[in-house]
């Protein structure tokens, strides 16, 4: 689960706003704590469901599933909802052969928790790879150019091994309701400024991005109470299905399902993520981290 108590105006002052006052440093600081008393408490954490799904007795598509809560499932009230689920049974109905879903990712997980999460998958051959990673990445205070950086390594790494690899970039924190302005607001440029560069780096390294922020912000803000689990932090079974339809489409690209197609390129900050910003923040404020 991704850690809120990280969320302390202390690690986003330091990592995005170093040098404000200490007045708005302590605005942070409170609102900080209130978005860990906001947060809800999940009361299922279900197992990965992995196996052979549409199986027929044939020689599966192999399925990794890497990251943090959200390639996980975390907010799901059954197994059959989470986006590995989802992926794996839309990949066999487009492949026409059976898919093996494994899943490798740990709730909580950063950039740096992906080496044993790849290990473990390139033992297994997939063909291949989701990742979905960042948010952790931005309540850690992780710096953008370190986690794109290590992420660009891992998935050079499944590329090696003839794996194809599609990557979910950082969700944007700044739709998250219980996480108060200006805090949010931190959060939010926070979360595309890693999205931008995870994407650069995911292109570099022979993997397809596709920018989660800016395809989902729009309808999760419109639908926030659909859209968002009962913690209204990690998307609920419909804010998942939402995720895995802008997912699958580059999964059956880079497994060679749909020869010819390409996915279309998509703004790094769209209008509807940068709505989501504040109108009473100070302009030099925003400026300044624009």
């Amino acid at each position: 689960m991704i850690g809120l108590r990280a969320l302390r105006a202390a690690a986003m002052t330091a990592a995005t706003l170093g040098g404000l006052s200490g007045a708005l440093a302590g605005l942070l600081t409170e609102q900080g704590r209130r978005a860990r008393a906001a947060i809800g408490v999940l009361e299922h954490l279900w197992p990965a469901p992995d196996g052979v799904y549409a199986d027929d007795g044939g020689d599966p598509l192999r399925l990794a599933v890497l990251g943090d809560s959200m390639a996980v499932g975390v907010g799901v009230t059954h197994p059959s909802q989470m986006p590995g689920v989802l992926l794996a049974q839309a990949l066999a109905e487009e492949a026409g052969r059976p898919v093996r879903l494994s899943t490798y990712a740990i709730s909580g997980s950063t950039t740096r928790d992906l080496v044993p999460q790849v290990d473990a998958a390139v033992r297994d051959e997939p063909r291949v790879a989701l990742i979905i990673i960042g948010a952790n990445d931005v309540t850690s205070r992780m710096g953008t150019g370190e986690s794109a950086r290590l992420l660009a390594e891992q998935v050079r790494r499944l590329r090696a091994t003839g794996c194809g690899v599609v990557v979910g970039t950082c969700p944007d924190l700044g739709i998250v309701r219980p996480i108060p302005q200006p805090l949010r607001m931190v959060g939010h440029r926070y979360s595309l400024r890693l999205a931008a560069a995870q994407t650069a780096a995911v292109r570099t390294a022979g993997g397809v991005p596709v920018p989660l922020a800016n395809l989902l912000a729009p309808e999760f803000m419109a639908r926030h109470a659909d859209m968002f689990s009962s913690d209204r932090f990690h998307p609920s079974a419909v804010g998942y299905e939402a995720a895995a339809g802008v997912l699958l489409a580059p999964l059956c690209q880079v497994a060679g399902l749909w020869a010819g197609w390409v996915a279309p390129v998509v703004p790094l900050r769209s209008a509807a993520a940068l709505a989501v910003g504040p109108s009473r923040w100070p302009a030099w404020l925003q400026k300044r981290h624009a």
